[in-house]
């Protein structure tokens, strides 16, 4: 997949973002299986095992772009993911166990790591446009696509009823 950028700053600071995301993603897989666990409402619970299935796809996505890129499969370490994951990992330590309160603390962290990915993909698709790479570009769409998804569902649950309930959780205690 040769072209005239192959050697500039900007496929550099590209492939330097896919190891940034790669790393994210791939920690993302357990930190997915805890908030399964640690989530008190049914849909929840299945909105994080859906989602842990769709970011082991797309592991495998990225995998898939380095491959497209010629260059090997590495991480590099995500400040702000390992960042966002510990503030998830401070809600489930500050709020009550089987509680909406804590559904919607876990919405509210996982909501962070969506906007980070959507914001991550929208601009490494946009920049393997610019740099010709149309496969990586429609890899990195399909993932973009599916992050959107994930966070229009966290909506609707925290909307349909989580919210509301933990507003109720504790009425009438103080």
């Amino acid at each position: 997949m040769k072209n005239q950028q192959e050697d500039s700053a900007l496929r550099d600071l590209f492939v330097e973002q896919l190891q940034d995301i790669y790393w994210a993603e791939t920690h993302l897989t357990d930190t997915l299986q805890t908030m399964a666990s640690e989530a008190t409402s049914v849909e929840l619970r299945q909105a994080f095992e859906e989602h842990l299935d769709v970011t082991e796809v797309q592991v495998e996505r990225l995998e898939q772009v380095f491959s497209l890129l010629g260059e090997d499969v590495e991480a590099k370490t995500c400040e702000a993911m390992e960042g966002l994951i510990e503030e998830g990992e401070e809600i489930i330590d500050s709020t009550e166990e089987g509680t909406m309160v804590r559904d919607c603390g876990l919405i509210m962290a996982a909501q962070k790591v969506e906007h980070y990915e959507i914001a991550s993909y929208g601009s490494l698709r946009t920049v393997a446009q610019m740099l010709g790479y149309t496969e990586a570009a429609e890899l990195l769409q399909a993932t973009l696509d599916e992050e959107k998804d994930a966070d229009e569902t966290l909506t609707r649950i925290a909307t349909s009823f989580v919210n509301l309930q933990a507003l109720q959780e504790g009425a009438g205690e103080k």
